[in-house]
């Protein structure tokens, strides 16, 4: 049996200026705050790194609701996370996702046990930083 090929991604940036670089993938692009002092029209890397957590468990939720024939119309999520600053590194993350549904709560954290076992970027945080979060009906 041939071995099933992985999935990769690629993704370029480029430095634009002091104020800011932008990255691309496929036909998107995102604008970066690498400005030391900061730049408000950006997402800088710690930013970025939650925008991609938050990605990962909305995408996650689109994939497992057909599966589970969870119904829902709306979802949010809120994110925090505290800097270490010796090394860096994000020390914590918390996150609550907010669902508008009338699902149950049973219902609920069987979504939410999904969501945490099979998102590739939830995973590889959680193996590096204390992640914890709830889920929670509109």
């Amino acid at each position: 049996m041939p071995a099933q090929q992985k999935m990769t991604f690629d993704v370029r940036t480029e430095w634009v200026s002091h104020e800011v670089s932008v990255s691309f993938c496929k036909d998107a692009k995102i604008d970066l705050d690498t400005n030391l002092a900061g730049n408000p029209n950006a997402f800088n890397p710690a930013e970025l790194l939650l925008a991609a957590l938050s990605a990962c468990m909305i995408k996650g939720i689109e994939r497992v609701a057909p599966m589970l024939k969870f119904e829902f119309s709306g979802v949010e999520i809120n994110l925090h996370g505290v800097r270490q600053d010796v090394p860096p590194k994000m020390e914590s993350i918390e996150y609550e996702i907010i669902i508008d549904t009338n699902e149950d709560e049973h219902r609920l954290e069987l979504l939410h046990k999904n969501v945490k076992q099979y998102g590739t970027v939830f995973n590889t945080v959680t193996a590096g930083t204390n992640l914890s979060g709830k889920i929670r009906r509109k």
